[in-house]
């Protein structure tokens, strides 16, 4: 298998990006885990229609450094208004890859005919992925699911439209919108996509380990992997999938001490870009992640989440130390 992952004119080493994810993969969550090994990461998922009305937030998320490179926007848009005002709030950023999400199954984004909800609409779906190619300037590429429901797999029909429409690269999560994150990821389809297309395929869905990432590689034939959640609190999953590929063996779990120190790292990261009181509540959720295995840490959790400084978090940081 090679190493190597290509997506239009963009080279990356080594076959595995950091997915997009709500409310995780800000710029702290990209850089930390760009030093344990991803190239390719992806913002925040972004509204088309938020961006077109200016909505503040959205255009937070595309805050970036130099550092953070190369860099993939998500968007989620169901109209071509909106994408046209995305396209012009993008040129003014600076990204290398475009993808349109038709994966999401949020139930506020599949009704406004967004995210998932887009696979019921194939002919829908690639006039905007069309006008994407066509004006983003970027190669881009797109998140799908296996289909709707049980009854209605259409990854591969979608992948090949895709393919024609000029897209670079297509992502495919193994589950239904139906299913959402429940039940278990559907190696076929992904493996049925890859057949069809000559496009890379980039398979998605409970790679939550540098083994789980090797038997979607395996099971699929997937040119890459999409780590998402296998990345909440567990950045050494990167170092993982790389020594895995590189040597075929598990590196040795992350100590205590280096877990401390990654999440002091992260924690004074996200305080830089966001300032100490909103960095500070960002970094919560993730110490819930962080000390996932850390025996008998549940009062540290819930002081960590009641933590409002940059001393209060260190100091519940440094106490993980006493756990056994």
């Amino acid at each position: 298998m090679s190493r190597a992952l290509s997506i239009g004119d963009l080279r990356l080493p080594f076959p595995f990006i950091l997915a997009p994810m709500a409310g995780v993969s800000d710029l702290a969550h990209r850089l930390i885990s760009r030093s344990f090994g991803v190239t390719l990461a992806f913002t925040e998922m972004i509204s088309a229609r938020a961006l077109k009305y200016g909505n503040k937030r959205c255009q937070d998320m595309l805050a970036s450094v130099d550092a953070d490179r190369p860099l993939g926007v998500q968007l989620v848009a169901g109209d071509q208004e909106s994408i046209f005002a995305a396209l012009e709030v993008l040129e003014r950023h600076r990204f290398d890859v475009i993808d349109l999400n038709a994966a999401c199954p949020v139930s506020k984004i599949v009704r406004r005919g967004e995210g998932a909800g887009l696979l019921k609409e194939p002919q829908r779906l690639q006039q905007l992925i069309s006008l994407l190619v066509q004006r983003s300037g970027k190669p881009v590429t797109l998140k799908i699911r296996a289909g709707w429901d049980a009854a209605s797999i259409n990854a591969t029909e979608i992948a090949r439209m895709a393919e024609d429409a000029g897209v670079a690269a297509v992502c495919v999560h193994g589950r239904t919108r139906v299913q959402g994150y429940d039940g278990t990821v559907d190696y076929g389809v992904i493996r049925k996509v890859k057949a069809a297309v000559a496009i890379p395929v980039i398979g998605s869905g409970d790679v939550f380990s540098g083994e789980l990432a090797m038997k979607m590689f395996g099971e699929t034939d997937c040119d890459g992997v999409a780590v998402a959640r296998g990345s909440m609190g567990n950045p050494w999953i990167f170092r993982e999938i790389t020594e895995l590929l590189c040597h075929g063996t598990v590196p040795a779990r992350p100590g205590k001490d280096e877990v401390i120190s990654t999440m002091k790292d992260h924690l004074n990261l996200s305080m830089g870009l966001l300032g100490e009181t909103v960095g500070v509540l960002t970094f919560r959720k993730f110490f819930v992640w962080y000390s996932h295995g850390f025996a008998k840490v549940r009062p540290l959790r819930t002081k960590a989440l009641q933590a409002r400084s940059l001393e209060e978090m260190l100091g519940v940081i440094e106490e993980l130390r006493t756990l056994p």
